[in-house]
């Protein structure tokens, strides 16, 4: 059986709550220890914003308990007519997420059929201590800043394969189609890359780093394109001097595909074949147009791929990566 650490992080949060409370001299000192375990969350900024979020909740219910108790008394109707209007009223505030908690520390009221002034700060009290308790435990989180890094690596290393072999397998439509199925490996890649960029952003309290989600987000865009570059090759017969040119394209990206590339230098050898391209004799036959139609477009789908990166590189120059 493995204990995960945030099972660890519930259950020292849960105990720890419950003694403070009850070292304070708190009624019902056990809601402290089950809101700890409530607002344990995976990430720091989850557990500071449901915290504040229950707060106002529980000041919700306060005063919606205050007015039902008063005209219904403590009895269960009152408690009825409560929810009946602290629910919707909460989903309204975009407090759901403390209904179950503000209305377990509302019964309170509803077994000591009061709600005194120190009835009423022993609710607050509790619930500070539980969410406060959850959060200190959380400013703990492991660094998954070097799984980021692998994730980029593993990512770029299989965009290489791709990009060398589409070199390969020029005018090869059945090993082109081959690698359609290298594009889902991508995308799985990418994903999982993605989730832990969330996870990351999400422990960042104090400042705010989007790199690793604007990355990710930015090679699924660039994997997009790649679909439709091998939609097309599937398609194009390329003739033995274009294809020369082709490949050198092709092998040179996949030789210098990497994070701390801008891809301008490639972009101006596209810009070059296109060029070239123009300036040769026009097609002779409809096939021959239909086809040096569909290499433009493999080069203006090839100029996107890599364009997306160069957009990424000027919002996220290697100096600022180094300096962070």
């Amino acid at each position: 059986m493995k204990i995960g650490l945030r099972t660890v992080k519930t259950a020292v949060s849960a105990a720890a709550s419950m003694m403070i409370a009850a070292a304070f001299g708190l009624l019902n000192p056990a809601s402290a220890g089950i809101i700890s375990v409530l607002s344990v969350t995976p990430t720091k900024k989850t557990s500071l914003f449901t915290g504040i979020y229950r707060l106002f909740s529980l000041a919700l219910a306060t005063v919606v308990a205050f007015i039902c108790f008063g005209l219904f008394g403590f009895t269960p109707w009152g408690f009825g007519i409560y929810l009946l209007l602290f629910i919707p009223a909460a989903v309204a505030l975009n407090l759901s997420d403390g209904i179950v908690v503000s209305s377990v520390l509302v019964t309170h009221y509803l077994i000591e059929k009061s709600m005194s002034w120190s009835l009423i700060g022993n609710e607050f009290l509790l619930m500070i201590i539980g969410v406060g308790m959850a959060l200190l435990l959380n400013m703990y989180m492991p660094d998954v800043e070097r799984r980021l890094k692998e994730d980029q690596e593993a990512i770029e290393a299989v965009f290489r394969k791709i990009l060398n072999d589409m070199a390969m397998y020029l005018n090869e439509t059945q090993k082109e189609r081959m690698l359609f199925e290298r594009c889902t490996e991508l995308k799985t890649l990418i994903n999982e890359g993605q989730d832990w960029a969330k996870n990351h952003a999400e422990n960042q309290l104090l400042s705010k780093d989007n790199y690793y989600l604007d990355y990710f987000m930015m090679r699924k865009m660039q994997s997009s394109i790649l679909k439709d570059m091998l939609r097309l090759l599937e398609q194009v017969v390329v003739e033995v001097e274009q294809a020369k040119n082709i490949k050198e394209l092709l092998v040179y990206t996949s030789e210098t595909f990497a994070e701390a590339n801008d891809g301008k230098d490639i972009l101006d050898q596209i810009g070059q074949v296109y060029e070239a391209y123009r300036n040769s004799p026009l097609p002779q036959t409809r096939a021959e147009f239909e086809n040096r139609a569909m290499l433009f477009q493999f080069l203006q789908l090839f100029y996107s791929f890599i364009e997306t990166k160069r957009e990424f590189a000027e919002n996220h120059p290697v100096e600022q990566r180094v300096a962070e």
